[in-house]
C-alpha cells in the first residue's frame, strides 16, 4: 500500500472487579472490543471468574512495545500502589 501510512495506537488498561476486589492489567489496539471480551465474549481465562469488570484506567501509547512496558510497570509493587490511588 504505497503512499499510505497506517498508525496503530495501543492502549494499556486496568479493570476492576468490585465484587471480588481484583484488578486486571492488559493492553490492546482495540480496548472497547477487549473490554467486551473480558465481560461477555470470553469463555475461558482469568477474567471470566471475576466478572463483571469496570474500566478504571486507559492510557494511550504509540507502540505495542510501550504498551507491554507500561503494563509490566503497572504490575510492579509501585505500579500496584499507583493503581490503588485511582478512584474505583
Amino acid at each position: 500500500m504505497e503512499g499510505f501510512l497506517v498508525l496503530w495506537m495501543f492502549y494499556v488498561y486496568v479493570l476492576y472487579s468490585e465484587s471480588h476486589n481484583k484488578h486486571y492489567t492488559g493492553y490492546s489496539a482495540d480496548p472497547a472490543d477487549r473490554f467486551l471480551s473480558h465481560n461477555e465474549k470470553a469463555t475461558k481465562g482469568f477474567t471470566l471468574r471475576y466478572r463483571p469488570w469496570k474500566i478504571i484506567l486507559v492510557e494511550e501509547v504509540a507502540t505495542k512495545a510501550e504498551a507491554i512496558k507500561r503494563g509490566k510497570w503497572l504490575k510492579t509493587g509501585i505500579g500496584r500502589d499507583f493503581i490503588k490511588t485511582i478512584p474505583h
